[in-house]
């Protein structure tokens, strides 16, 4: 159903139109016309819908998002344009109407004279063309979560979505690689609290230089029953060569309740 308040221009042709040069030009003046509208409901543009009505009845419909309200029609109009060449025109298009279907308030920015240059640059016009290009869940940025399983205290957040306040853990330091799954390795080790001397990864056998550890970080109970007792214990090693890895170990290196024993490969240090 077609919501009572939505903000649509239209435009009628005498003759119908079908070259690309022409839609993307009417869509030009539509867009303008349209950020006109928006202007006098305090409003910006989080989606955009452009139906195209061509002769033979039937419909070409373009749709374009935005990470933040918009009511530039310059940048509006240039990401409705990028999509011109998916509109069939067939014998003619004789109506094109603008809507947009999604809308959320934004108040008229005020230049603030300053002294100082801005540091902190706008990039929400770079991610709305990706967005439109690749898709909105294909663009987004990383965001701690409350959680000590590491795999589990990072998330996927809208590229634009507001800063939350929430910080990384700063006790022990995380790898900036962490692996989509702990890789198994074979270690020679001491238990209970030791550090491998030296481990194989995909086939390589790396002797320990240094290490540092263990950390332990213990399982979510109130999730899943099974980490009730589970623990793991990890340990930031470095080989001969200098390059850091993050180690740990599924257990406590005593009790077989609280994991395998084995040992896995989960991040590498930079």
């Amino acid at each position: 159903m077609r919501p009572p308040d939505i903000v649509e221009v239209r435009r009628a042709f005498a003759e119908p139109i079908g070259a690309a040069e022409t839609i993307a030009r009417y869509i030009g003046k539509l867009v303008a016309q349209l950020c006109h509208l928006m202007e006098q409901r305090g409003l910006g543009a989080r989606r955009l819908d452009l139906v195209c009505q061509r002769v033979d009845s039937q419909a070409e419909a373009v749709r374009v998002g935005m990470a933040i309200p918009v009511r530039d029609a310059k940048r509006l109009t240039r990401l409705l344009c990028d999509k011109v060449e998916t509109i069939a025109p067939g014998f003619g298009i004789e109506m094109m109407i603008l809507a947009a279907t999604a809308a959320e308030p934004l108040e008229r920015s005020q230049a603030v004279s300053s002294l100082v240059q801005e540091t902190v640059p706008d990039v929400s016009d770079l991610i709305d063309t990706l967005i439109n290009r690749v898709g909105e869940r294909a663009v987004y940025r990383l965001a701690p979560v409350a959680s000590d399983v590491p795999e589990r205290s990072v998330g996927k957040i809208p590229a634009m979505a507001a800063d939350s306040g929430s910080g990384w853990p700063g006790d022990w330091p995380r790898p900036s690689r962490l692996l989509p799954q702990p890789d198994p390795v074979e270690t020679v080790a001491l238990l209970p609290d030791h550090p491998p001397v030296s481990f194989t990864w995909r086939g390589v056998r790396r002797r320990v230089r240094r290490a540092d550890g263990p950390e332990r970080v213990f399982g979510e109970w109130w999730k899943r029953d099974a980490e009730l007792v589970a623990v793991r214990d990890y340990f930031r090693v470095e080989d001969d060569a200098g390059q850091r890895y993050w180690l740990y170990r599924s257990g406590d290196g005593e009790d077989a309740a609280t994991g395998s024993h084995r040992w896995f490969l989960h991040g590498v240090f930079g």
